[in-house]
């Protein structure tokens, strides 16, 4: 965690997390001196982490509107995109990433009316259907 005056902050980056992200992070060539970039990136980290709105942001990440427009400006860019693509391809060259993926189909599910069996809420004109493929898929 990041050591903020003895007082350490749950939903902040760790300074290896920033060592990783501050070359991907674009920097502004003219204008106003903005907020520090880490204090920016840490509001966005915990407005996302907590679910609380813009407004609530706690000051010591810098005005709410501040974080709030880099936010919208840097996802419109694609930088987040970017960030995660070259963060995943350093860990995937270094073998930190295993990609096997699975997944329970207990809890893949679908609305009620997605269905359309002709009830209430559905089409009637529209009935549940088999599709049964070709033995041979060259007959097609």
């Amino acid at each position: 965690m990041v050591d903020h005056g003895g007082v350490a902050r749950r939903h902040e980056l760790t300074d290896q997390e920033w060592e990783l992200l501050v070359p991907l992070i674009p920097r502004a060539a003219t204008g106003r001196p903005c907020v520090e970039d880490r204090q920016v990136i840490n509001g966005m980290v915990c407005k996302i982490r907590t679910g609380i709105s813009w407004r609530d942001l706690p000051e010591r990440y810098g005005p709410w509107k501040t974080v709030r427009t880099r936010f919208r400006r840097y996802a419109l860019a694609g930088v987040f995109t970017r960030a995660l693509q070259q963060i995943q391809s350093r860990a995937d060259s270094a073998g930190d990433i295993d990609w096997l993926v699975q997944i329970d189909s207990t809890i893949v599910r679908a609305h009620q009316h997605a269905a359309a069996t002709g009830r209430k809420g559905g089409s009637p004109g529209r009935t549940n259907r088999t599709i049964t493929p070709l033995a041979d898929p060259e007959e097609a």
